[in-house]
């Protein structure tokens, strides 16, 4: 039955498709587990790792400062509490009920726009650059190619 279903595709990217849904259909039968990870679109994705990991941490730093915020209102619901001690580890001895904790709140809010604002520079940093990079290509293909005549004036 695969064969005729190989033989009637007519790209490569069919061809994929049959032989997935084939070996999920084995490995439902065997009760194997199959990774389906990265199948949404069909291709990998052509965003660096490292470029999704600094944005899963400006999002984490950006939440932890919404937390930070509610708690410097006055808000002590037991998430927000645990929320913003784990804020401080690492850090000698905080206690969320010390008199000083309002600036604490302040200097650990504003320690983690900067490191933000840091993280952002370098995805700007990097996008501008590869950006740079594909219009250079582009244009040297473009006068590699002899659509740009730089001497027909001459």
């Amino acid at each position: 039955m695969l064969v005729t279903y190989l033989e009637a595709s007519r790209d490569l990217c069919e061809t994929d498709s049959i032989l997935f849904g084939a070996a999920l259909a084995v490995c439902r039968i065997i009760g194997a587990k199959l990774s389906t990870a990265g199948r949404a679109t069909g291709q990998s994705s052509a965003i660096p790792a490292w470029r999704i990991r600094i944005e899963e941490r400006i999002a984490k730093a950006r939440a932890l400062i919404g937390r930070l915020i509610c708690f410097k209102s006055g808000n002590t619901r037991p998430k927000i509490v645990r929320t913003v001690r784990m804020a401080f580890t690492g850090t000698n001895n905080v206690s969320l009920f010390q008199p000083d904790i309002m600036q604490k709140l302040t200097e650990r809010k504003d320690d983690l726009k900067q490191r933000i604002a840091a993280w952002g520079k370098r995805i700007q940093r990097y996008t501008e650059r590869s950006t740079r990079f594909n219009q250079n290509r582009f244009s040297s293909r473009v006068i590699r190619r002899g659509s740009i005549n730089h001497w027909s004036d001459q």
